[in-house]
């Protein structure tokens, strides 16, 4: 059997957003794959500083973090792209000028801005992850920081197509639904680093597997052949998936990896 790199997106994926936990089922099929010689990786927009609870849950080869921005295989990161801190404060500035509120988000830390925040929405924000990573979550009120990416938050007073065109010429504007987008710099996504890892081991595309559900996975959908969606998914990735499988609380990571022969 030629060696397989599997790609596993977090929330709605593997992890399960009603019960925080990744299925025990999950957890031994990707062991199963593992010991068969395949690869495995989490690819997530999320950043290093909040996956301490994903390390906890199951053992894979790799973090691919920040759509793209920084790729850890076996503890070490073999690619890195950050940014600098101007460009930091200039984002704080024109959040300010669009009244959106935005987080900076590095492989240490996630930085919210001082309050008062110029969007209602940030103040929930800022409670649900300071409570869920306490020792990821740090503020800083001029953006001087190194960061990676940046997610904001609109209201009904929000400038949403104004400030998009401040940061498009940086930016990939990702619209995750209920006033969020995620924000990554140009030839970064999912897709990139996937194809970094099977570049650097020598895999072939066709040995490639992404299992996703959310729009910042259409990138990776859109790249890779082999495209699981899980059951509860974004509508927008129905035309790439190649396998629907079920929801994460119906075990469907393991069945997919089953019925695709993954697991022998």
């Amino acid at each position: 059997m030629r060696k397989k790199a599997l790609f596993f997106d977090v929330d709605g994926t593997l992890l399960s957003e009603e019960t925080h936990l990744v299925p025990e089922s999950a957890v031994r099929a990707i062991e199963k794959a593992k010991a068969l010689g395949h690869m495995t990786f989490i690819n997530s927009g999320r950043e290093d500083c909040l996956l301490e609870e994903i390390r906890k849950l199951v053992n894979v080869d790799g973090y691919l973090c920040g759509c793209g921005t920084q790729l850890i295989v076996h503890g070490e990161t073999v690619y890195e792209h950050r940014l600098p801190r101007e460009l930091g404060r200039f984002l704080l500035e024109q959040g300010n000028l669009f009244r959106v509120g935005i987080v900076l988000e590095a492989q240490e830390f996630c930085y919210f801005p001082e309050p008062p925040y110029p969007t209602k929405a940030l103040d929930k924000v800022f409670a649900s992850l300071k409570a869920g990573h306490p020792a990821g979550v740090r503020e800083t009120a001029d953006g001087e920081v190194i960061f990676d990416k940046f997610c904001f938050w609109s209201d009904e007073e929000s400038d949403i197509a104004g400030f998009i065109r401040a940061v498009s010429k940086e930016f990939t504007v990702i619209d995750r639904g209920q006033g969020m987008y995620e924000c990554v710099p140009l030839g970064h996504s999912k897709a990139t680093a996937i194809t970094k890892i099977l570049q650097l081991y020598d895999i072939r595309l066709e040995d490639a597997y992404v299992f996703g559900d959310s729009t910042n996975d259409l990138a990776m959908f859109q790249a890779v052949p082999n495209a699981v969606l899980m059951g509860k998914h974004d509508k927008e990735l129905e035309p790439y998936a190649s396998f629907v499988t079920k929801t994460v609380e119906e075990d469907g990571i393991a069945y997919a990896m089953e019925q695709l022969g993954i697991l022998g």
